[in-house]
């Protein structure tokens, strides 16, 4: 998928565990693994408002486009 997800960039940056987002967003430590993975197809505008709140980040800091031609040299 070109959309690449950079949570846990973010949560390394922000010193957070995985749970405390999870709990702090209130979803599953399961949703947000599924999300940091790339595994996710979407992602609901509240989710995605809660990150950037609890993250102190933009949606660009989370989200980023590489084409998928891109993607593939990186891996």
């Amino acid at each position: 998928m070109a959309i690449i997800v950079n949570v846990d960039v973010m949560l390394a940056k922000r010193k957070m565990r995985s749970n405390q987002l999870a709990e702090l967003i209130d979803i599953t430590e399961q949703n947000l693994s599924i999300l940091k993975t790339g595994k996710a197809k979407a992602i609901r505008f509240s989710t995605l408002e809660a990150l950037c709140q609890h993250l102190e980040c933009q949606p660009g800091d989370i989200l980023e486009y590489r084409p998928e031609k891109e993607h593939e040299e990186l891996h």
